[in-house]
This record gives C-alpha cells, sequence and structure tokens, in this order.
C-alpha cells in the first residue's frame, strides 16, 4: 500500500498546483511569487556564485530564447511510451484477441499528430513585418482598451496592428498573439492557430486510445487470472477478499512499467483535454489567451498602473465589450481555420 499512498499523494500536489495556476494566473500578486522570493531570499546567501549564474544562464536558454530542447524531450516522452506499448502491450493485447484494427489506430494517430506537430512548429505565425504591416493594420479594429491606434514596438519599430503582440523569445511582433509556446518552439498566432488546436487534440485522441487498449488489457489480464476473486491471509491470520487496492497493487507489481504508463498517459490526458477545451472555449469567442490573461486584471496601457481609479479609461470593464472580437460562432471558427488576410490599400 506504500505505493499506493505515494501515488495518492503526488497525485493530491499535482492537481492542487494546477487548481492555483489556474486560480491566480493573470493576477500580480499570488502565492506563487510571494514563495519564489522567499526562496530566493533564503537560497540566495547559501548558493555559490558560480552556480546562481549557470542557474541564470540556463532557465533564460530554455525560456527566453528560441531552442529546441522541449521538442526533444516531447520526441523522447512519445518515444518512450510507443516503444513500451509496442513491446508489451501490443503483443499482450493480441493474446487476448484484440483486433489488429483496433492496435493499429494509434500508429494513425502517431502519423496525423507528427504532421500537425511539423505544421506547427514552421508554419509563420503571422509575423508583423516591414512589408506587410500596411495591409495587417486593416485586418482588426483597435478596441481601445487592451490595442489602441498608433502604437508602436520599440523594438520591431513598426506601428502595431490590432490583437498583435512583441514575443520576447522570438524578437518579433506577431498578427493576433495567442502566446509562444515551447513544445513547438514556436509562436502560436493567427496564421498557426488552426494548427496548435489540432496538435491539442491529436495528442488527447492518441494519449486516451493507448490508455483504453492498455486499460482493457489490464483488465482482461485480472478477469483471466480470477485475481478480483483471489483472496490473502492478513498480519492477523485470517483470510481476507482482495479488494481493488490489492488488485492494482498487484498488476503494479506484475507490470510495473505499463501501469507507470496507464497513469502517465491518464494524467497526459485530463491535463491535455482541460488545456484543449480551454483554446477551444477562446476559439469560439474570438479571444487568444494573451487576451484572456489582459482582461482579468485590465488596466488601460496608456495609463500608469498606480493612478488613481478616476483617471483610468475604463475602471469598470464593460461586460458587454468583454469579447469585442466575437462575430457569432461560426464566424469565429472559419477565422481560426481560414484566417483574415488584409487588403493593401491603394493610393490616391
Amino acid at each position: 500500500m506504500d505505493f499506493l499512498t505515494l501515488f495518492a499523494i503526488y497525485v493530491a500536489v499535482v492537481l492542487t498546483c494546477m487548481f492555483l495556476v489556474c486560480k491566480y494566473s493573470g493576477q500580480q500578486q499570488s502565492p506563487f511569487n510571494t514563495l519564489l522570493n522567499y526562496v530566493l531570499k533564503v537560497v540566495a546567501p547559501l548558493t555559490p556564485q558560480w552556480l546562481q549564474k549557470l542557474s541564470h544562464w540556463t532557465l533564460h536558454r530554455l525560456f527566453h530564447q528560441r531552442n529546441n530542447f522541449f521538442i526533444y524531450v516531447h520526441i523522447l516522452l512519445e518515444g518512450a511510451v510507443y516503444a513500451e506499448f509496442t513491446l508489451e502491450v501490443f503483443s499482450f493485447c493480441r493474446e487476448m484477441d484484440t483486433t489488429l484494427t483496433s492496435l493499429s489506430v494509434p500508429y494513425v494517430l502517431l502519423l496525423i499528430k507528427t504532421f500537425i506537430f511539423y505544421l506547427c512548429i514552421r508554419t509563420d505565425p503571422g509575423t508583423v513585418t516591414k512589408k506587410k504591416v500596411s495591409s495587417q493594420l486593416h485586418i482588426y479594429p483597435y478596441d481601445r482598451r487592451l490595442f489602441h491606434p498608433g502604437v508602436s514596438c520599440p523594438t520591431c519599430q513598426l506601428v502595431k496592428p490590432a490583437r498583435s503582440k512583441h514575443c520576447r523569445v522570438c524578437n518579433r511582433c506577431v498578427q493576433r498573439f495567442d502566446h509562444h509556446c515551447v513544445w513547438v518552439n514556436n509562436c502560436i498566432g493567427a496564421q498557426n492557430t488552426r494548427y496548435f488546436l489540432l496538435y491539442l487534440f491529436s495528442l488527447c485522441a492518441m494519449a486516451g486510445d493507448i490508455a483504453l487498449l492498455t486499460g482493457d488489457m489490464l483488465l482482461h489480464a485480472v478477469l483471466r487470472s480470477g485475481l478480483h476473486r483471489a483472496s490473502y491471509v492478513d498480519g492477523y491470520g485470517q483470510q481476507q477478499p482482495a479488494g481493488p487496492l490489492f488488485v492494482v497493487q498487484h498488476l503494479f507489481l506484475t507490470f510495473p512499467r505499463i501501469v507507470f504508463m496507464l497513469g502517465f498517459l491518464i494524467f497526459l490526458f485530463f491535463l491535455l483535454a482541460g488545456y484543449a477545451l480551454f483554446h477551444t472555449y477562446l476559439a469560439l469567442v474570438n479571444q487568444t489567451s494573451n487576451e484572456w490573461y489582459k482582461s482579468r486584471g485590465y488596466v488601460c496601457q496608456r495609463c500608469h498602473p498606480a493612478a488613481a481609479a478616476d483617471h483610468l479609461c475604463s475602471p469598470v470593464p464593460d461586460l458587454s465589450k468583454r469579447h469585442y472580437y466575437s462575430r457569432g460562432l461560426l464566424r469565429n471558427l472559419r477565422e481560426i481555420f481560414l484566417p483574415l488576410k488584409g487588403v493593401q490599400k491603394k493610393g490616391n
């Protein structure tokens, strides 16, 4: 039971962290900032200078510069899961008369996901350039709450189109900027949001399908062995029926890698499913995660953060303009899969 207790604690900690991230995202003051500042104050005097520099360089390289590290991690994890599925689960499933059609679905999904993954990495998200900025300026109107006309990017030295944002990692302004995704080493913007959504759903489908096949294999193993009807002698010498916890522990001792993989896939499925549903919601209301983040603690960009409430452009957000760019369900989805293109205005 020690393993089950540790696993339950692990799941509780992960779920608690996910809840806290969702609750405090977009807020300037949060328990994370307080805890991080406290840890840094305590640890910094005890840490050698060279180690501090190395850690700062590593974190900067991983999260503030474009690199392929997380792409390699993605491929490594995916390869480990498919290796375990192919070398162990596949053969067990064949012994239990699972059809080849069912067993081939994960590989078909892998091919589809890999193609979408490639498109997500290689497709330009909608970079704002000198050549295209004049047409990009006319794609979306300025809402004058989060986006204002005439604002220039100090880095790119270009007027920022509505809904665009400068990505510090890629060092470019991106049209309809959503976020920078380290897993694809690319920004998610107007031109590749559709690929990112399909990428999330294909990952969910892969994790869910392999988890179902693995769970079905373990269930058949329990039924065929009669483990669910078994009994054991406890520490007092009395015979006890094998309950669900005993069965799970026995499966973990018998198929440790398979059970660990199943737990990882279940956790990954629910994590990705939640993230995919969140981005689906944003697509349906025509909002980016950048806009969602800003609107949660909205203060006009042209006002000083410490300005009094009566000096703010909009101290109380107008709920009727909460989804300013929404044009209806179908048109919003069409905009995701068929991105809008600016029309260059001809001079007189």
